[in-house]
């Protein structure tokens, strides 16, 4: 390990989170974990990490950081930027899906995120002592993570430095998540609503609300009517992220990472696991439109899915960032060979 950050400025909404917190739902735990472990996986890949290894989820304003100890290399992922101050003076900027190795001293700013989540990774993954099997931040209950709670100055995240610095670093194209309505399987409770209610569902465009966190989102839009008031309460059973209910005021709520583990409204659908990623990248305002699969359509989409992120970590390339010598280049094709002196000889 032997490798160091230290949080100058926490941000805003940052918290350590890894793939999640299996095993435990039937002691009322929630996975937690990335909310688009897709972004999580292209990051870590670009550090050199597996895919679940824990990394800074970034929801507001990305932190302040410096290496105590390093080096390190640090990558990031989704719509969000940052900068590198050098223990020399000068400044590099660092795009997301491009990795970039931090000496001792070095400090690294991440702007905002424009989108909804972004990733940073640090070689080796943060290496905090796991709870309950994970180091994911789960804050409603205090675990994972750094004492369970977001981000602050003055912490200290332990990684792993860099055994030799190969000056070369490693880019990717930029993750597109699929388009078009969000797919959903429906049911279990869809009997609890009024005929034809899902087919309205269906059809109409829902707008992502400012109430929502990594627990879940609100939906505004046409609100769907239960067959009667008794069928907008069932008796608690299980949830899971990506689960759609509706309470009695026929406004669907969309579990997230977080979740709870039961709850006690009618469930109209659920989102397939493929898609949870794209509601992570979901701001108020968005607009969500809807549409139903089988489960081996479901199945075969997140086959196809992880296929594509295994061809994009495949595709990571490697380049020079600016400023370093392309050794090989000069070697190669700069040189003239046999030539020993240029110049006229010097004559008394």
């Amino acid at each position: 390990m032997n490798g160091w950050l230290d949080v100058i400025d926490g941000g805003l909404g940052n918290a350590i989170q890894d793939a999640g917190r299996y095993g435990y739902r039937h002691m009322g735990v929630a996975v937690s974990g990335f909310l688009d472990p897709v972004f999580a996986a292209c990051a870590n890949a670009l550090v050199g990490n597996p895919d679940d290894a824990a990394a800074i989820e970034i929801r507001g304003l990305g932190p302040s950081l410096k290496v105590r100890q390093g080096p390190l290399r640090l990558a990031l992922s989704g719509s969000i930027s940052a900068s590198i101050l050098r223990h020399g003076g000068s400044t590099q900027e660092l795009p997301a899906w491009h990795s970039a190795t931090l000496e001792t001293g070095d400090i690294l700013k991440c702007g905002a995120v424009s989108g909804g989540t972004a990733y940073l990774a640090i070689s080796g993954g943060i290496d905090l002592v796991p709870q309950l099997g994970s180091r994911a931040t789960y804050q409603r209950a205090g675990i994972g993570g750094i004492d369970g709670r977001l981000l602050a100055a003055g912490d200290a995240l332990p990684c792993h430095r860099l055994t030799r610095n190969e000056y070369r670093e490693y880019r990717g194209e930029p993750w597109q998540h699929p388009s078009g309505p969000i797919r959903l399987l429906p049911g279990p409770q869809v009997d609890h609503f009024a005929d034809g209610e899902l087919a309205r569902f269906l059809a109409a465009t829902y707008c992502v609300t400012r109430d929502s966190d990594r627990m879940g989102m609100r939906l505004d839009g046409p609100a769907l009517a239960h067959r009667s008031p008794a069928h907008a309460d069932i008796v608690s059973d299980a949830v899971t992220p990506g689960t759609l209910q509706v309470p009695g005021n026929g406004l669907p709520i969309l579990l997230l990472a977080d979740c709870q583990t039961v709850g006690g409204y009618p469930k109209i659908a659920t989102v397939i696991r493929a898609d949870l990623p794209r509601l992570a990248q979901c701001r108020a305002g968005d607009s969500l439109r809807f549409t139903t699969v089988d489960l081996p359509q479901a199945r075969e989409i997140q086959r196809q899915e992880a296929t594509r992120l295994t061809r994009w970590q495949q595709g990571i390339t490697t380049y020079l960032p600016a400023g370093y010598l392309d050794e090989n280049a000069l070697y190669t094709c700069n040189l003239i060979d046999g030539v020993v002196r240029a110049e006229p000889p010097i004559r008394d």
